[in-house]
Order: C-alpha cells, then structure tokens, then sequence
C-alpha cells in the first residue's frame, strides 16, 4: 500500500489533553500539537489548520483512545464541517500508533506487529500481514482492561486493571498510596507535602535519584508492563514487538526490567524469536499511523 504523493493525508489524534496532528505522503511533512482548554472539537480544527498545506485539506484520518466518546465523536463532525474529506474510519490509538511504527518507526518493514505504551493511558495496537487488526467492533487490544489481579476494585471497573494500575495517574496513585501508609519518599520534598501536586514525573525522577519508594513503584509498574505485554505476544505471535510511552521515554528505568518479566513469561522458543525495541515516533505516532491508513484507504 503506497501513500499518494501529490496531496498529503492528515491524520489526527484526539485524547484528553488535545489534539496531534500529522500531514504524511511518502513521510511524515508537518506536525503540530493544539492544547484543549475543554474544546476538543477548537484544538482538533487549529492542528489541521496547522499542518496542512494552502487549499490542501487533504483526506483526515483520526484517531483517539475512546472512539466511541461523546468529545470524539463531536470533534469528528466538526472536522468534517470544517474541511471534509474526514471518510476514512476512527481507529484506536493504538492500533494507528501500530501501523505508524511499522511504517517509518522501530519496526519499519516488519509485517507482524504487536505496539504497546503506556503514558496517561495504556494503548496497544496489532498489525498481522502488513494490515492492522481491529477486531469485530474495533476494539481489538484494548489492553488496559487486561485482568493481571484477581482483587475487585471500583478503578478496575471504571478503566481496566491494567490501565489503573500502569497508567500516569496509576503509578502516582501507587506511590501516594505507600506514603500515607508510612513510607517516607523524597517526592515529598520536591512537592512540599502536597501529595495531590505529584506526577509521574516527579516519580521517574526520584527513582533516577535512588529514592526507595519511587524505585519499587516503578519495580512493580514493570512487573505488570511485562505481564501485560507477554500476554499480547501470545495472543498475536508477532516479529516485533514496540514498546512506547514511558517505556521508550523512560527506557533507562523500564525497558530492561520490562524484558526480564516478560522473558519469565514467555517460552524459551517465543521469547528468542522476539524482537524488542522502544518506539521511536513518541507522541505523533498515532497522528502519523492515522494519515498513513487514510491515505492508503482513498
């Protein structure tokens, strides 16, 4: 599948913070990333108006972590109205994440392809035969609703174990969580006691500096990375396996860890025929993964 030269493709992604957007033909040409002050649909139209070029709207694929959200679902119309040509399907993010990385990214050329990250959500993304698989209702790897604890709690119903436990907000939580119950972290210092002022940020930084706490949340956030990605390559068999968010961003601390769990996972035979490597588009590449699968769709 060859991308159009002549007219770039937008692809955009839609979550929480804003909107990402990426004009891509044979590669990635533009990029820009709008803030949302509780206009998503705002951010959506200002990043494609950054992005593409004078009286080139281009096809726009979109992407976002919940395609099915009222917020998504309204940006969506909105773009239509403003520049049209939105005709190619709303995918995961991760499942475009999935396809962008093994376009130009850290598995370019592979054709089997599990992509895993975890920043303020857990994404994933499986691409089999060069085509990405989205599953019946495209919800295909939604991975953040892996079960990896037997113990009912109300977040896990509210987004997934997985995505309670190894999303931004989970690993602060976890944290919070070991100092009220006495533990004494140098986080605390650098918020001024404040606990509701930590993130995930302060974490990484803190275990980079030898604080105990900090490193055993984040020791205990890669058994759990591990656990859920072995389960994925099990499930998918793929060539390579791409591991993005602050498993990429935070390699230094995650990604060997995150290795070692999932070779206690996985078979011998499985885990010598896997390839590992950290992503390397970062943010952009569910933008870049969604104009890639609209212009190979027109």
């Amino acid at each position: 599948m060859k991308a159009e030269g002549r007219r770039p493709a937008i692809g955009v992604e839609l979550d929480d913070a804003g909107a990402i957007a990426a004009a891509v033909d044979d590669r990635v040409q533009a990029r820009a990333s709008v803030a949302s002050t509780g206009d998503l649909a705002a951010a959506a139209s200002a990043a494609v108006r950054q992005v593409r070029g004078a009286g080139q709207a281009g096809t726009i694929g979109i992407a976002a972590y919940a395609p099915d959200a009222l917020a998504i679902g309204s940006a969506v119309t909105a773009l239509g109205k403003e520049f049209g040509g939105t005709g190619a399907s709303i995918v995961a993010s991760g499942t475009a994440a999935a396809v962008a990385e093994a376009w130009i990214g850290a598995a370019a050329g592979a054709q089997d392809v599990v992509y895993f990250a975890v920043s303020d959500h857990a994404t994933a993304g499986l691409v089999r035969g060069g085509v990405p698989m989205t599953g019946a209702r495209g919800r295909a790897a939604s991975v953040g609703w892996l079960s990896l604890n037997p113990v009912e709690r109300e977040d896990y119903r509210k987004s997934g174990c997985l995505e309670a436990e190894v999303a931004a907000v989970g690993i602060v939580r976890r944290l919070i969580w070991r100092i009220k119950s006495g533990d004494r972290s140098r986080v605390q210092d650098k918020v001024d006691g404040d606990l509701t002022a930590i993130t995930l940020a302060h974490v990484l930084d803190a275990a980079r500096a030898n604080d105990g706490v900090s490193i055993s949340v984040v020791r205990d956030t890669a058994k759990y990375l591990g656990m859920a990605a072995a389960n994925l390559v099990v499930v998918a068999d793929p060539v390579t396996l791409v591991l993005g968010g602050v498993m990429a961003s935070a390699a230094d601390l995650l990604l060997e860890p995150v290795r070692t769990e999932i070779s206690r996972r996985l078979p011998r035979a499985m885990m010598d025929a896997l390839t590992i490597v950290p992503a390397t588009l970062g943010a952009d590449a569910a933008a870049i993964g969604a104009a890639r699968l609209a212009a190979t769709a027109r």
